[in-house]
């Protein structure tokens, strides 16, 4: 029987697209569990919020934190409730692009531009 696919929440993508936007960091959790590997990196680097942690607890799993104002939130919370934190809303204001201040015209050429375009094309040299 195929497996049905899971429903993507608009909510998560969202805050999935703002955190990209975030600036991130890999380590290695060694002999620390991840989020207290989180917690040491982010007082000896002196991190400052916000920021995505990737830490690598083995070959396979990749735990993802949020350092924010607040403290060290799991990503997932964050991308679902990432209007709750205010660092990543001036985030979002930035990101969203309004189609209508892009200019796409060309016709922006002076008549001068024009007349001496027309004076390199060849007509009917074929």
């Amino acid at each position: 029987m195929a497996r049905r696919r899971k429903r993507k929440s608009r909510r998560r993508q969202e805050g999935r697209r703002i955190l990209e936007c975030v600036p991130q960091f890999s380590i290695d959790c060694g002999e620390d569990k991840p989020v207290t590997a989180a917690r040491k990196f982010i007082h000896t680097e002196g991190v400052l919020p916000p920021a995505l942690l990737l830490v690598k607890r083995n070959e396979h799993t990749t735990d993802r934190y949020f350092w924010a104002e607040k403290g060290l939130f799991g990503a997932q919370y964050v991308e679902e409730n990432h209007f709750l934190f205010p660092s990543l809303r001036h985030m979002e204001d930035d990101s969203d692009v309004d189609v209508d201040d892009i200019d796409l015209d060309d016709d922006d050429m002076d008549d001068e531009e024009e007349e001496e375009a027309d004076e390199l094309t060849p007509v009917g040299a074929f």
